[in-house]
């Protein structure tokens, strides 16, 4: 049994390890629960940020799809307002938009990352959504 609080961890998946700072600011954790292959060629990881961790902005050739499985995050496609998410919320991103997700600032932040249609490419990564935007968020 863990000592750390539920709400500093995925209650269902395993925390996993720390992600590199590259793409993302503050700390994450990732646990793949199916890495990519060749037979379900669907990637399927475990996400976790500590209070006011997200990741740089991004795109996905194939798509994602984000299954919130705990605590509350942000959620923000290029031009948009900011989505706060849940726990049991589903967000289906299309193919090549330009979003970012994280943790708010005073809360922990778990979900479920699916690529989908991954023969299409990798991720791209861009820039970092900054402290600035990040701290004007409601």
């Amino acid at each position: 049994m863990s000592n750390i609080p539920n709400k500093r961890k995925s209650v269902i998946f395993p925390k996993g390890v720390k992600v590199s700072n590259d793409h993302f600011i503050g700390e994450a954790y990732l646990e793949m629960l199916v890495a990519h292959d060749n037979t379900f060629n669907c990637p399927i990881g475990n996400v976790t940020f500590e209070p006011g961790a997200r990741n740089n902005w991004h795109k996905h050739p194939g798509g994602q799809i984000l299954l919130v499985t705990g605590g509350k995050g942000y959620y923000q496609e290029e031009s948009k307002p900011v989505q706060v998410l849940y726990e049991g919320d589903v967000v289906k991103i299309l193919p090549d938009v330009k979003h970012w997700h994280g943790a708010t600032p005073d809360n922990w932040f778990s979900h479920i990352a699916i690529s989908t249609n991954v023969e299409k490419g990798t991720t791209e990564w861009l820039e970092p959504l900054t402290d600035e935007e990040y701290n004007t968020l409601k």
